[in-house]
């Protein structure tokens, strides 16, 4: 019996090189990475190609336009990558009955809630990024096809670029900082994320298959700022942090004050331990370090 085929989009991302990383310990399935430059998933006709070729049993969507304050002002681009592309990855999954799972974010909400958000909560974005992101959800829903969306928050990795690699860069350059400290969510180690990925995958090729909406983000909560204040502690990096207000830093998008999520759907659906942020910060730092 052959074994489930799964399509990674956008593999040379965070979340595409996580799971390339652990895939080795996923031997009941073969893996197909496709980078940006091999597979444009705002091109139809490459779908095409890829889908004929591979005949992938699910199709995990890590692409995005991620550029949140550039997305307002490149809006076309956004919507094509975050939405109307997850449009023709669901196309493709329907004539070949692939299954798809696609990556959305906290985003997508205000931030005017203060308890954590679960999967009913009303979605209302501040920015355009959180705008196509939330069409990219509704397009995937409304297809028909076999699907998981899982919605996460303030990812980080060794790969690309992230908040983590940015402040150690600083830090190293600087003797004083500022960060945020009035917008509340938590880190995501994308390791993690892929693991969690993997777990649904396994689950509903295995057993009774549970599909729809999910959150997830690493356990507990933070500010921008203690997000930073532990990357530094971790890393032994000195530096004199401060905290500011969102208002002392102005950027073309707004960001929620507030994007917390309860993540009980999908540990009791799927059975996921979530680690705490700051074990998984400390995992990925060494990481880097030893790379």
């Amino acid at each position: 019996m052959s074994k489930p085929v799964l399509l990674i989009t956008g593999a040379n991302g965070q979340l595409g090189c996580s799971l390339r990383y652990i895939a080795p310990s996923y031997t009941d399935f073969e893996f197909v990475f496709a980078c940006s430059n091999e597979l444009d998933i705002t091109q139809r006709e490459n779908i095409t190609a890829y889908f004929e070729r591979y005949q992938p049993t699910w199709c995990i969507n890590t692409a995005a336009y991620t550029a949140v304050d550039k997305a307002e002002s490149e809006r076309e681009r956004a919507y094509a990558v975050n939405a109307k592309a997850v449009q023709l990855l669901a196309t493709a999954c329907q004539t070949h009955g692939t299954a798809m799972l696609h990556i959305s974010t906290d985003f997508v909400f205000d931030g005017s809630r203060s308890v954590p958000l679960t999967e009913e909560d009303p979605t209302t974005p501040l920015n355009y990024y959180g705008e196509s992101k939330r069409e990219g959800e509704l397009l995937l829903q409304q297809s028909g096809i076999p699907h998981v969306i899982i919605r996460t928050s303030w990812l980080y990795s060794p790969y690309g670029n992230n908040f983590v690699k940015t402040m150690l860069r600083l830090g190293r350059q600087r003797g004083t900082l500022n960060v945020v400290d009035d917008q509340i969510g938590t880190p995501t180690f994308a390791e993690d994320l892929a693991h969690a990925i993997m777990a649904v995958v396994r689950h509903n090729h295995q057993e009774q298959p549970a599909y729809g909406l999910y959150h997830y983000s690493n356990e507990g909560a933070a500010s921008w700022y203690d997000f930073a204040h532990a990357i530094f502690e971790i890393a032994n990096i000195q530096v004199s942090l401060y905290p500011i207000p969102t208002s002392a830093y102005p950027t073309p998008a707004r960001r929620p004050h507030y994007s917390l999520m309860n993540k009980a759907k999908i540990k009791q659906t799927f059975g996921i331990s979530i680690p705490y942020w700051r074990d998984s910060l400390q995992r990925c730092l060494l990481l880097m370090k030893c790379r």
